[in-house]
């Protein structure tokens, strides 16, 4: 490539922290007007690697180079300031705080009345409606982000990133919470802007979407650049065995698991209290099964999950479990009556970030510890941590490290493990292998089939087709809050799905 084409070279980079070395004299070139990929398994340094070209992280060696000119960003301000922007793979959004400010935080538009500096709010409005329709977006400037779906909140990441007017956008998994018509609209924004010559740097565990919109791929593994290829040069299979540095002989595993006829859920009639919401939403769920949940966003997945957990309220609806009735009328209900639930927002109602690898392993399980005591019992709790931390392979330091110095896909390893450490009989786990690698999606799905061998109960949401196919005993679609069918066996395809998911009322297979 001509040196005049590079907008972005970072040489050498290297950056430990206790315990680990992240990265090890890693070097990229980044072509302007270009879409250059990242790719690598979860830990592998991708996220690093950026946040030291955006001034997040100050590299312990090595050089950064923008447009030509040696930079050496302190703080991420800096790295705005001169043409680099940057979303994060976790969001963390002014929840109560309207989109449009969060979009102009820290640089907002002035007016003077009478000598007096107030915020040009009609400008801010004006500028922000400009971005969504760049992006497709329906969406209005004075909508609060707690109301917001994840995907929202996403997509109004990427309309702050583009309000930069930035020589480089950083894209840490954009379309992790999209649906396939959002993630189309943003590609054709990514289309539009290397157009006029911006590069982006797009990191995916997606491959299909790395070799639709990439023009070059750059693979990481263990801290350090395996290799940079034309996307054009690549396939999923060359991908995979280059991330992961072995042959992938299946994307899934054989579901060999054999559900009773036995029930160990039934949920009658759950309805939210807001009528937008789920409705009259009625299953069952047999010991060792595998039970999907497909649906569009807006089908209110997530809500009726959090509702049977005791995380939200209903207005209407009973729980059966074992043929026995119960309630969950908070979380620790749900606990208690053998219930789980990995939840879809890490960050938000995951993690403790502030809270190290071994608190956040055990802290759905503390009561155990205390045995009628006063002191918890700190041996077992390390003993615990070990087994699972070590059973999920993940990638820490040590047990004390803050979990939000972890990837996305090791916290989410953690989180797993936190449930499994429950030993519950139901485990819900919402979009499970969300910015996680193709490595990690097997091991996920693997434990997911070893619960259901056990005699448990899997119930789990996911908006990727080829994982609801490929794992399900049985699906459960659901449409603007309503269940519109149960499939199994051959009736499991995409088409059947996607006819279902939109459409209120479908007539399904018996529950």
């Amino acid at each position: 490539m001509a040196e005049n084409d590079i907008i972005l070279e970072m040489k050498g980079i290297s950056k430990s922290f206790p315990g680990v070395k992240a990265l090890d004299n890693v070097s990229i070139k980044v072509r302007r007007g270009t879409v250059h990929a990242l790719m690598g398994e979860n830990g592998a340094g991708k996220s690093t690697l950026m946040k030291c070209a955006f001034g997040l992280y100050d590299p312990d060696e090595g050089e950064v180079y923008l447009d030509g000119e040696k930079v050496a960003f302190k703080t991420p301000k800096e790295g705005l300031e001169h043409g680099i922007s940057m979303i994060p793979q976790e969001l963390n959004p002014i929840r109560f705080r309207n989109v449009a400010e969060n979009i102009f935080c820290g640089r907002y538009p002035e007016k003077k009345v009478m000598g007096i500096t107030f915020v040009d709010d009609k400008k801010m409005f004006e500028d922000t409606k400009a971005l969504y329709k760049e992006l497709n977006m329906d969406l209005e400037p004075t909508a609060i982000p707690n109301d917001l779906s994840a995907s929202m909140i996403q997509l109004n990441e990427v309309a702050k990133a583009i309000s930069y007017d930035a020589k480089v956008i950083i894209m840490d998994e954009p379309t992790s919470s999209l649906t396939a018509k959002e993630t189309d609209d943003l590609f054709e924004t990514i289309h539009h802007l290397t157009a006029r010559g911006i590069a982006i740097i797009y990191i995916s565990h997606k491959i299909d979407e790395i070799l639709r919109i990439s023009d070059e791929v750059t693979i990481m593994r263990d801290g350090q650049n395996v290799g940079t290829w034309p996307a054009s040069e690549l396939t999923e299979e060359l991908i995979v065995n280059r991330m992961v540095g072995r042959e992938m002989t299946a994307w899934f595993p054989e579901i060999d698991n054999n559900p009773s006829d036995e029930i160990a859920l039934e949920v009658k009639g759950f309805s939210s209290p807001n009528p937008r919401s789920f409705q009259d939403c009625s299953f069952t769920l047999k010991k060792g099964e595998l039970l999907g949940v497909a649906g569009l966003v807006g089908a209110q997945r997530t809500e009726l999950m959090e509702a049977i957990f005791g995380m939200r309220e209903h207005s209407a609806g009973e729980l059966y479990k074992d043929g026995q009735k119960i309630e969950n009328k908070d979380t620790r209900d749900a606990i208690r009556n053998g219930f789980g639930l990995l939840t879809e927002d890490r960050r938000r109602n995951g993690i403790f970030g502030g809270l190290s690898v071994r608190d956040n392993t055990v802290i759905a399980n503390l009561d155990s510890y205390c045995n009628g005591a006063s002191f918890l019992n700190l041996k077992q709790i390390d003993v615990d941590t070990k087994k699972y931390v070590d059973a999920m392979e993940v990638k820490t330091p040590t047990y004390d490290t803050l979990i939000r110095d972890l990837s996305g896909g090791n916290q989410q390893k953690v989180l797993i493990g936190r449930w499994l450490l429950t030993n519950p009989d139901i485990l819900i786990m919402d979009e499970p292998t969300r910015g996680i690698d193709v490595g990690a999606k097997a091991e996920i799905y693997n434990i997911m089939l070893d619960l259901t061998k056990q005699g448990k109960s899997v119930i789990f949401i996911s908006s990727e087709m080829p994982e609801i196919i490929g794992v399900s005993n049985r699906v459960m679609v659901m449409c603007e809050g309503r269940i519109s069918g149960f499939l199994e066996g051959d009736e499991i395809k995409d088409n059947i799905i996607m006819d279902y998911a939109s459409r209120v009322g479908g007539s399904g297979i018996k529950a």
